[in-house]
């Protein structure tokens, strides 16, 4: 149950225990406090024993039992921190690192909005203190952000991931928890999308953070090693579900998108040329018939 702390901080991890000490430690500093959820996806490198060794009362560590993905666990998560009676849920990768006053920039941003917003997104820098161009927040569907919202005190926006996400408990129980069933990628986008569709949403440049990615590059399917392609038809069938919801506009972007990656595989991929392509549009088939539950909170 909540202490005194409004806000908990959901984290999933999955062997990656040095990355998660690191992050627990920002988390732990933070000038506004916040309880600390640990969602281990059944890591099996001592993530338990090192999270222990905290001593943090602040600290929850759950252990689902089993790999439930990215977006597995977040929909876990996320559901046992609202259902435990926290106002607020802060959302992040392991390989997050909030600057000490990242929470604390969020809910300024909080009462210069008097409350009216969805959800809240920080700005993710990358080890060399560069925009983390996985993290890019999106504008619309086509368009992610540019120098204006940079510049800005707060820019509204529609889209973005799992890096430093603050979300209203009250939101989430009126529309719902993040797909679990999605396993990995897109996840992040249909819910943020879902709720920008019914409020307001906002980047907060004043509140930073850094993703501590091993390599500063976006998702490149066609330069990808061979031992990742298969996963890559999650990519693929979960962006069809997300997007098909914005009517002839979210098709309109998953049939350039795909159509894009195929050429970019045939021109520049690194082998593996036909099975990768082959991937894309078992994924986008898979994706037309793919419907999953949006798992709801029951409100006492």
């Amino acid at each position: 149950m909540p202490s005194k702390n409004n806000t908990a901080a959901v984290v999933v991890t999955y062997n990656r225990k040095d990355l998660l000490s690191r992050n627990i430690t920002c988390l732990l500093n933070q000038t506004k406090p916040c309880d600390i959820y640990i969602i281990d996806n059944a890591s099996t490198d001592g993530t338990g024993e090192m999270v222990q060794n905290f001593k943090a009362p602040e600290i929850h560590y759950i252990n689902t039992g089993s790999n439930l993905g990215g977006a597995g666990g977040f929909e876990f998560g996320v559901k046992r921190a609202v259902e435990d009676g926290y106002d607020y849920v802060w959302i992040m990768d392991d390989d997050t690192l909030p600057n000490p006053d990242a929470l604390e920039k969020l809910f300024e941003a909080d009462a210069k909005l008097n409350g009216n917003w969805g959800w809240l997104s920080s700005v993710a820098y990358w080890t060399d203190g560069s925009i983390c161009r996985m993290n890019i927040q999106k504008r619309n569907i086509f368009k992610h952000i540019g120098e204006k919202e940079y510049n800005s005190d707060i820019a509204p926006i529609k889209m973005c991931s799992f890096v430093s996400l603050l979300v209203k408990s009250s939101v989430v129980k009126e529309l719902g928890l993040p797909i679990g069933e999605y396993f990995i990628w897109t996840d992040d986008y249909e819910f943020t999308g879902r709720i920008s569709r019914k409020y307001p949403c906002y980047m907060v440049p004043g509140s930073t953070v850094v993703h501590a990615m091993k390599t500063h590059i976006r998702v490149n399917f066609a330069q990808d090693s061979p031992d990742r392609i298969d996963r890559y038809h999650y990519i693929y069938r979960n962006d069809v579900h997300c997007y098909r919801q914005y009517g002839l506009v979210g098709w309109g972007y998953i049939i350039s998108k795909d159509l894009y990656t195929a050429l970019d595989i045939l021109r520049h991929s690194n082998g593996n040329r036909n099975k990768k392509i082959i991937v894309i549009w078992k994924g986008f088939l898979e994706g037309l018939s793919f419907h999953p539950e949006i798992k709801r909170i029951s409100v006492s």
